[in-house]
C-alpha cells in the first residue's frame, strides 16, 4: 500500500521551475567567475598564452619581495580595519539597539531612521564628503573643533600615514553602524514577553536585565553581525578607493587587499595589469573569508544554539 501511495505522490516540479532563475543568475555572476578566478590563479601568461604553473603564483606572492611586501602590508591593514569595526561598530550597534528597545523612549522611529540613513548612501558620496569635511584647507572640522576649544586636536588625518587607515575605518563605522543596530534591535524585540516578565518578577530590571537576560539571548544575532562584519571588511574596497584612490595613500598606509587586488589585476598608472597574479590575490581573499566563515559556523555557532528558542 505504501508503494502505491509513493507512486501516486505528485512530483513537485514547480519547485525546480521557481528555483531555476535564481540558480542560473547566481551561477552566472558568482559560481562561474569564482571558478574562472581559481583557474587563472594556476596559470601564467607567457608569449600571449596561458601556461599551467600550479602553485607557483602563490610562491611568488609569498616569496618575491616585490609582491610579498605589498601583500602582507595590505593584509595587516585589513586586519586593523576589521578589528576597529569589531571593537567600535558592533558594540555601538548593540548600545543603540538597547537604547531603541527601551519602551518609554520617544521618537524611536526618528532615531532608527537617522542611524540607518548613512547605510543607504553611496560610498562615493560618503568618501568625497568626508574628504571635504576633514580637509585642512576648506573643511569644517577645524571650525567645529574650535567652537569647543579643541582645534589643537585637528590634523590632516587622511594625509598622515599613522592616521589615514584609522580615519577611514571610523568613517566606515559611521556609515555601517546601522546594520548591526537594526539586526540586534530586531532580535531584542523578538524576545518573548514571558521571559522579560519572569526576570522582572525575580527583581532583574534595568541594565542588569540587559546584561543577564537579553544579551545572552541575542548572542546568535551578535555572532551573525560579527561574521557579516568580517566578510564585509575583507571584501572592502569602495570607501578606500573613493577617498584615497587606487594607491590607498599616503605611501600605501591605507592599502587593503581590495585595493591591492585592483592595482594588480587592472593595472594603475605605470603598473601593468596581471590577471594571473590578480586572480592569485583574489583566491587568497576567498580562502581567508572561507576560513573565517567556517570557523564561525563549525566552532562558534554551535555553542550559541543553546541560547536560541
Amino acid at each position: 500500500m505504501s508503494d502505491v501511495e509513493t507512486l501516486r505522490r505528485p512530483r513537485r516540479w514547480h519547485i525546480a521551475v521557481f528555483l531555476a532563475p535564481a540558480v542560473l543568475v547566481y551561477t552566472a555572476i558568482m559560481i562561474v567567475p569564482l571558478a574562472d578566478t581559481l583557474r587563472l590563479a594556476l596559470f601564467r601568461s607567457t608569449d600571449n598564452a596561458q601556461t599551467f604553473v600550479g602553485l607557483d603564483n602563490f610562491k611568488v606572492l609569498f616569496g618575491d619581495p616585490r609582491w610579498s611586501v605589498s601583500f602582507w602590508n595590505a593584509l595587516k591593514n585589513n586586519v586593523i580595519f576589521f578589528v576597529i569595526h569589531m571593537l567600535i561598530q558592533n558594540p555601538v550597534g548593540i548600545a543603540l539597539a538597547a537604547m531603541l528597545s527601551v519602551p518609554k523612549l520617544r521618537g524611536t522611529a526618528f532615531y532608527r531612521t537617522s542611524f540607518f540613513l548613512p547605510t543607504m548612501l553611496s560610498f562615493v558620496i560618503v568618501g568625497f564628503t568626508w574628504k571635504l569635511i576633514l580637509s585642512p584647507i576648506w573643511g569644517v572640522t577645524p571650525t567645529l573643533l574650535g567652537l569647543v576649544h579643541l582645534k589643537w586636536l585637528f590634523g590632516p588625518w587622511l594625509g598622515q600615514e599613522t592616521t589615514a587607515l584609522i580615519t577611514l575605518a571610523l568613517i566606515s563605522v559611521w556609515q555601517y553602524v546601522g546594520v548591526p543596530m537594526m539586526l540586534i534591535y530586531a532580535a531584542l524585540l523578538s524576545i518573548p514577553e514571558e521571559v522579560i516578565e519572569a526576570a522582572e518578577l525575580d527583581g532583574v530590571t534595568g541594565p542588569s536585565q540587559f546584561w543577564k537576560i537579553k544579551l545572552p539571548l541575542i548572542l546568535p544575532t551578535v555572532g551573525i553581525c560579527s561574521i557579516l562584519t568580517f566578510v564585509g571588511n575583507f571584501n572592502a574596497f569602495d570607501l578606500i578607493y573613493s577617498a584615497q584612490g587606487a594607491l590607498a595613500g599616503p605611501n600605501f598606509s591605507a592599502d587593503i587587499l581590495g585595493t591591492f587586488l585592483y592595482r594588480t589585476f587592472f593595472g594603475f598608472q605605470l603598473q601593468l595589469g596581471d590577471q594571473n597574479m590578480g586572480a592569485t590575490i583574489a583566491t587568497m581573499m576567498f580562502l581567508i573569508i572561507l576560513t573565517g566563515v567556517a570557523v564561525y559556523l563549525f566552532a562558534i555557532q554551535r555553542r550559541m544554539r543553546r541560547y536560541q528558542f
